[in-house]
């Protein structure tokens, strides 16, 4: 797959008067993670480069600094391509996770806490179940848990989770359920909101635990089983 310019261009008004390396990989960066560009593609430097009116250094930057958050690969006489996670992968993205959501939960000082964001990342997420849009709920999953994260009111703690969260969106494209996996995290969601509204902050990151070692069980029994179809004759 080398065609993605369709529908890129519009990103162009993104980049203002300083097109930098910056800029575009934060475009590129939300693209991956929204799956306009799903593991494995291979990008186009013209198509890119055309499409955001960059020149092939910036864009080039832009590949390397992607590279460096592991969202994208660099391979010798091929090109550059979106990662595939592998299980290993999936399974240190949620060591780190669990590190720090659990710690930033942890950490609250006393309540009430600015839980404004959460409740509504909550609400979009009832929102596409309602109308069945599975990629939609999984991107509120997401939100709600950047709105936890954002908690800690660290900005270098929320852009290391910007690249942790980018990089689970894909390991969430090969799931074949995208319904069966965000599903049942609606109502967790919903009781860990609860706890912190309560300001029952042991509470919260009781159930946060719970639900980010059950999350990580549902995902790496997709992907093994993935391993398994694509190593089967």
């Amino acid at each position: 797959m080398t065609e993605q310019p369709a529908g890129l261009a519009d990103d162009r008004a993104l980049l203002g008067r300083t097109s930098t390396a910056e800029r575009v990989s934060d475009i590129l960066r939300s693209r991956i993670a929204d799956g306009y560009f799903p593991p494995g593609t291979r990008l186009s430097e013209d198509s890119i480069g055309g499409a955001l009116g960059v020149s092939r250094n910036t864009l080039r930057e832009a590949f390397r600094l992607l590279t460096h958050e592991r969202l994208l690969v660099h391979e010798l006489n091929r090109g550059v391509f979106v990662r595939v996670l592998t299980v290993e992968d999936v399974e240190d993205i949620y060591r780190t996770r669990t590190l720090v959501e659990c710690a930033v939960v942890r950490s609250l000082g006393e309540p009430p806490y600015p839980l404004r964001g959460l409740a509504a990342a909550v609400e979009k997420g009832d929102a596409a179940a309602v109308e069945n849009d599975w990629k939609a709920m999984g991107t509120a999953n997401i939100h709600f848990h950047r709105e936890l994260v954002a908690l800690a009111g660290s900005e270098r703690t929320d852009e290391l989770m910007r690249s942790v969260f980018a990089e689970l969106r894909l390991a969430f494209h090969v799931v074949d359920d995208p319904r069966r996996l965000h599903e049942p995290y609606l109502a967790r969601n919903r009781r860990i909101l609860k706890a912190l509204e309560e300001g029952d902050r042991t509470a919260a990151e009781r159930l946060l635990r719970t639900y980010l070692s059950d999350s990580l069980e549902r995902v790496v029994e997709v992907y093994r089983r993935r391993v398994g179809e694509e190593n089967t004759p």
